[in-house]
């Protein structure tokens, strides 16, 4: 869950384009946007530093923004990087209210260990929920602790964290249970052997042949 909100220092955007935002990246800012709640987006940049050791690992970050003297609850909606050097490049950051509950998407985290050799694997590595804005999950969690080879543990299995809920159906899968099978290969037919060898031996008479005619 969220701990304390960190806050930032903001500097408005005057230029755009991507040269500007590789020279802001080059002076250590990263551009962002703010938006929603009815307002007029806001381009800004932020000190990148303090900016990427909090969202590293948090995708859904809760910040406090300092916007001109004025303070600005945000979370992060998406983080653009560099397709080569996932480096960010660019943030979105949506306004809102601290009494509020907002859509986000969070990563699923199997804990336990399921019985015997079963292995648990996840079918839906992330979800959509509905959370506080304080206090928005960073991991759903579901326990596979004993639960045996050949049963799936569904969205119904999951306890949510207080507050916490989703649209998804009760009975989706979430995560698969089962033992490892050993997949034995086919041994090669014996008339394909034989069927391999003969171009050879009709090889070796050609050549035969051909050292004759010589």
């Amino acid at each position: 869950m969220a701990s304390k909100t960190p806050q930032l220092e903001t500097i408005k955007r005057e230029e755009f384009g991507k040269g500007a935002s590789r020279r802001l990246r080059r002076d250590g800012r990263l551009p962002a946007v703010v938006y929603g709640h009815g307002e007029d987006p806001v381009h800004l940049t932020l000190d990148y530093h303090e900016a990427y050791l909090i969202i590293r690992g948090n995708a859904n970050a809760l910040l406090n923004l300092q916007i001109e003297g004025d303070k600005q609850l945000v979370i992060v909606k998406d983080i653009q990087r560099n397709p080569l050097t996932r480096l960010v490049e660019h943030l979105d950051l949506l306004r809102v209210k601290a009494d509020e509950k907002v859509a986000v998407d969070v990563p699923v985290e199997i804990v336990g260990e399921p019985a015997g050799d079963a292995i648990a694997t996840l079918e839906l590595m992330a979800m959509t929920v509905l959370a506080p804005v304080s206090d928005i999950p960073e991991t759903i969690q579901i326990d596979v602790e004993g639960v045996e080879d050949g049963n799936n543990l569904t969205v119904g299995d999951i306890t949510f964290p207080e507050g916490v809920t989703t649209e998804l159906a009760m009975d989706d899968v979430v995560v698969v249970v089962a033992e490892p099978q050993e997949v034995e290969l086919p041994e090669p037919e014996e008339g394909a052997e034989e069927a391999g060898e003969e171009p050879a031996e009709d090889d070796a008479k050609e050549a035969g042949e051909g050292d004759d005619e010589e």
